[in-house]
């Protein structure tokens, strides 16, 4: 069999260098696997950084959502991705994460399930475990804070209605949302989702603060009590 051979990236057109074609064309112009071969900067030894991380984003369906679930043991699987390359890949994931859910507390109010949504994805679209939040508001639904109030299993979590509405009345809030993921991927909600919004939804009305919704969050999908009017 002929034997392969391995250009290095600083052997290729300068135009077909991520680094150059970055600077020259812009970020826009690298596709992602481009983009990753820029943070590892080398590939191995019978692939460059860019066939790398072309083979490696096969492997999870060119989806950077899916990438993003990935820890060290799946990085691991694939030959010059050591510890070190693994986190940088890892870190500028959280980054894009991070900013995603700067933008969404840069708003002003919050007017619609949608804005919820938009706030809590980046929290909760990667957690392999059901976890519940609650979103305080003011009265004019400016976000006062958002506190994680239970972390449970795949199917569950627990959640002390309580404990819940403290956080409320230490905050000051007049106004809140509940938050929870599905872990399985459907929005759908259960019965227990259903008696527990309406307990909570009791509990709040005596402490005269408004439950606006509850947000079961899925990765690109959402369901909102308060737009099925039940709430």
């Amino acid at each position: 069999m002929e034997d392969r051979q391995k250009l290095n990236i600083n052997q290729w057109a300068e135009e077909d260098r991520p680094r150059e074609k970055m600077m020259s064309k812009g970020a826009d112009a690298l596709s992602d696997a481009e983009l990753l071969a820029i943070l590892i900067g080398s590939g191995n030894t019978e692939e460059t950084a860019v066939e790398l991380m072309r083979r490696m984003l096969k492997d999870c369906h060119n989806d950077l959502n899916e990438l993003a679930r990935w820890e060290l043991p799946d990085y691991a699987r694939f030959k010059g991705l050591g510890p070190a390359k693994s986190v940088t890949i890892m870190a500028a994931l959280e980054l894009g994460k991070r900013r995603k859910l700067q933008q969404a507390m840069e708003r002003s109010a919050v007017t619609c399930s949608k804005d919820i949504y938009e706030l809590f994805h980046p929290l909760m679209c990667d957690l392999p475990l059901e976890e519940f939040w609650v979103l305080l508001l003011n009265q004019a639904n400016k976000v006062i804070d958002k506190v994680c109030v239970s972390t449970g299993g795949i199917a569950g979590t627990f959640v002390d209605v309580r404990t819940l509405l403290r956080e409320a009345i230490l905050k000051r809030a007049t106004r809140m949302a509940v938050v929870h993921n599905h872990p399985s991927g459907s929005n759908r909600p259960s019965q227990e989702d259903k008696a527990l919004t309406k307990q909570i939804q009791d509990a709040a009305h005596t402490m005269n603060i408004h439950l606006i919704d509850h947000v079961i969050i899925c990765d690109g999908k959402f369901y909102s009590f308060a737009d099925e009017g039940l709430v």
